[in-house]
C-alpha cells in the first residue's frame, strides 16, 4: 500500500517542502502543515498531524540522511484523511523502542503508531518515505 490515497481534495492541493538537516527542521515542518493542510476536511485533526510530523523529522534529522522531505495531501471529503509523508535520504527504517520514562526521547515512532489511523514505510534506493493519515 502506498502512502497516497488516489483520491484528491479539490479544496487543496498537494503541498511539499524539502528542509535544511537541521534541529530547527521540526518546527519549519509544523509551519508548513499549518499552512498547507485542507483546513476544510481535516482541521480538527491539525495539532496531532502536527505533532506527529514534528517526530518524524526530527527522527530524520537526526537518525536519516539529507534530503529531508514533507508532503501534505487531503484525501477529500469522502473521509481518505490528512496524509502526511516524511522522506529522507537513508534506506533503513525506523524503529520502536519502549524508552523508560525518564527519557528526554525514543517516543516518536510508538506515537505515530498509537495516534495516526494507519502508517507505515515505504522503502527506496534513494531512502525511506514514513507516512500516517489522520481522519
Amino acid at each position: 500500500m502506498t502512502w497516497l490515497d488516489e483520491r484528491v481534495c479539490e479544496a487543496t492541493p498537494t503541498a511539499e517542502i524539502t528542509l535544511p538537516d537541521e534541529e530547527h527542521s521540526a518546527r519549519r515542518a509544523r509551519t508548513f502543515l499549518s499552512e498547507a493542510h485542507c483546513a476544510e476536511h481535516h482541521a480538527r485533526v491539525l495539532e496531532e498531524a502536527q505533532l506527529l510530523v514534528s517526530e518524524l523529522v526530527t527522527n530524520a534529522v537526526r537518525h536519516g540522511a539529507p534530503p529531508v522531505r514533507v508532503r501534505v495531501s487531503c484525501g477529500g471529503a469522502d473521509g481518505a484523511g490528512l496524509q502526511v509523508a516524511v522522506s529522507d535520504g537513508d534506506p533503513h527504517p525506523p524503529v520502536r523502542r519502549d524508552a523508560p520514562p525518564e527519557a528526554e526521547g525514543g517516543r516518536g515512532v510508538a506515537l505515530v503508531d498509537i495516534i495516526s489511523d494507519r502508517w507505515g514505510v515505504e522503502r527506496a534506493d534513494a531512502g525511506k518515505t514514513v507516512w500516517f493519515v489522520l481522519s
